[in-house]
C-alpha cells in the first residue's frame, strides 16, 4: 500500500519565483531524505501551474515532511505567493508513482481547492486543473 499526494500550485505573479525556486530546491532535497519518501517527480502545465506528485510509505510519513523543515518554512509564503492552490491523496495498492494523466485525471475528480489570499477566478470558482496534465520536469527519488 502506497499513498500519494499531489500538488498544484500557480504563481500569482513571476516576481515570486526566484524565492519560489529556492524553496522548492530545498523542499525537494528535504523530501528526498524524508523517511517513507519513495519516490516522485515536480511538473509544470501549460497554465503556468507546478505540480508536485509524490508517492509516500504513508499518509504519516508525508505529513512529518509536510510539517517540518523547509516544507513548512514555505507553506506561509505560498497563501500570498499563489492564485491558484489543490491538492489531492489517495492510497493504492500499487507502489508507483503516477503518471501525469492518471495525477492530473485524480485531481481534476477528487482535490481539493487550498486556501490563498489573492485567488484567481479560476481558484474562486473552485477549478482545480488548467487545461492539460502537468509534463514531468524533475524525477524524484530517495536518497
Amino acid at each position: 500500500m502506497a499513498f500519494i499526494s499531489v500538488t498544484r500550485l500557480r504563481l500569482r505573479s513571476w516576481r515570486f519565483f526566484p524565492a519560489f525556486f529556492l524553496y522548492t530546491l530545498a523542499s525537494m532535497r528535504q523530501a528526498k531524505r524524508a523517511r517513507g519518501f519513495l519516490g516522485g517527480y515536480l511538473g509544470g502545465d501549460r497554465d503556468r501551474g507546478s505540480w508536485t506528485v509524490t508517492l509516500w510509505e504513508d499518509a504519516a510519513a508525508m505529513r512529518a515532511y509536510r510539517s517540518s523543515g523547509a516544507h513548512m518554512r514555505a507553506m506561509p509564503r505560498l497563501l500570498n505567493w499563489c492564485d491558484e492552490a489543490a491538492v489531492a491523496h489517495w492510497t493504492e495498492e500499487q507502489v508507483r508513482v503516477p503518471p501525469p494523466d492518471v495525477a492530473f485525471d485524480r485531481m481534476r475528480r477528487e482535490g481539493r481547492v487550498s486556501k490563498v489570499h489573492h485567488p484567481s477566478a479560476r481558484q474562486k470558482a473552485g477549478e482545480l486543473v488548467g487545461g492539460a496534465p502537468p509534463r514531468v520536469g524533475i524525477k524524484l527519488t530517495r536518497r
